[in-house]
């Protein structure tokens, strides 16, 4: 069996790139992979999500509808939240995991990609049920199942442009970040490994696990043998390439955002928009859903605007409608907090279920006073619409 060097390189020039790695599958390569695509928790692990960092005992009121448990067991989630909000008496709180409907006590819920043709962009869709409504789901499953399968596939198409390779993508993210042929051949050997690996596993890898994440996260493991800086230059260079694949990535085989909602709406589901700082144009697009998300943790800048903006929107509608309700979500991924500090990204490791500091935030109270609207009435207001 091949073996790797498990020193780390003494070398920090980023131009300094190791010549000598094994075309072969060495063990560490073996055992570097199974720990990135692994789902079982060890007891501290378990331990530590039924433990949280931080205990808000004077909120009251939980409104969580917009948050990821990845592969982390939902029992030990609801141990979480309850450890996190021991004071809470009024909550709404349902995952949403991508493309993958999950239920959590009396409500189930899934974020799905669709496509927009008017205005040529992927749009995401929060959509919440009532779990008794999904007995004729069949319909919608089969579309989520679709979707999850063409969206994983985004890996592959970034493996390929990699290592088959396509020069032009290639060419264009090495541009962008200034790396040279060595360090593209160190990355080509990798995702080359890994793609022989997921190909001699394919049966026995939970498919939450085939994403795009998956290299990112093999390179980090990388650090035990080879120094920082070219591990950090790697990591710059495969984002400038998931851009250019995600850039290049046909929309056309996703369902239509109308297609989506009417089906939802079919089941009696609730759908809120979120990340609307990404997806400008869905403000305009006058979408049957049930609100906007107005914060979350990487889209805070426009809140206050975007709170105006439904409060505005909310005066035209007739009284035939309902109104737009206004969202926070935490947009909370639990498998980051399971990685060791130095390989986390930390604004997203901080994130917690039904955290929303934004509800306190003076500088926006008065925009949501003066639409009628506050988490407590939220929760009432669409657990009402979810449940008649």
């Amino acid at each position: 069996m091949p073996q790797e060097k498990s020193a780390k390189l003494i070398k920090t020039d980023l131009t300094v790139v190791p010549e000598d790695i094994p075309d072969e599958i060495t063990e560490l390569d073996r055992q570097r992979f199974f720990k990135v695509i692994a789902t079982n928790l060890t007891p501290e692990q378990e331990a530590f999500i039924r433990t949280p960092e931080n205990v808000f005992t004077d909120q009251q009121d939980v409104l969580a509808v917009h948050w990821h448990p990845e592969f982390i067991p939902l029992p030990l989630v609801q141990e979480r939240i309850e450890a996190m909000y021991p004071g809470k008496t009024n909550e709404l709180i349902i995952p949403t995991q991508h493309n993958i409907l999950l239920e959590y006590g009396s409500f189930s819920g899934v974020e799905v990609d669709c496509y927009s043709s008017g205005f040529n962009q992927k749009v995401q869709l929060l959509l919440h049920f009532q779990t008794t409504r999904l007995k004729e789901a069949d319909v919608l499953k089969e579309m989520l199942g679709h979707t999850y399968r063409y969206r994983a596939g985004q890996l592959f198409d970034f493996i390929h442009t990699i290592i088959k390779p396509d020069e032009d993508r290639l060419n264009e993210a090495a541009r962008e970040t200034g790396v040279n042929e060595a360090l593209i051949r160190f990355v080509q050997v990798h995702v080359d490994k890994i793609y022989r690996l997921l190909q001699e596993n394919e049966t026995s890898i939970n498919p939450q696990m085939i994403r795009n994440k998956l290299l990112a996260n093999f390179f980090d493991e990388l650090r035990d043998t080879y120094a920082d800086s070219l591990i950090n230059r790697v990591q710059t260079f495969l984002r400038a390439v998931k851009q250019v694949v995600k850039a290049n990535f046909s929309l056309e085989y996703f369902y239509r955002t109308s297609e989506i909602i009417e089906e939802a709406r079919s089941l009696g589901a609730g759908i809120v928009i979120p990340h609307p700082e990404q997806f400008w144009p869905v403000l305009l697009a006058d979408y049957d859903v049930d609100g906007y998300e107005v914060w979350n943790p990487q889209s805070k800048r426009y809140t206050k605007f975007l709170v105006s903006v439904l409060r505005e929107k909310n005066k035209t509608i007739g009284m035939s409608k309902r109104r737009l309700l206004i969202f926070m979500g935490d947009d909370t991924h639990l498998g980051e907090k399971l990685k060791s500090p130095e390989k986390q990204n930390l604004e997203k490791a901080a994130r917690e279920i039904g955290f929303q500091p934004a509800w306190g935030d003076l500088n926006i109270q008065k925009g949501l006073i003066l639409a009628d609207m506050d988490r407590k009435s939220v929760i009432q207001e669409y657990r009402n619409r979810l449940t008649g």
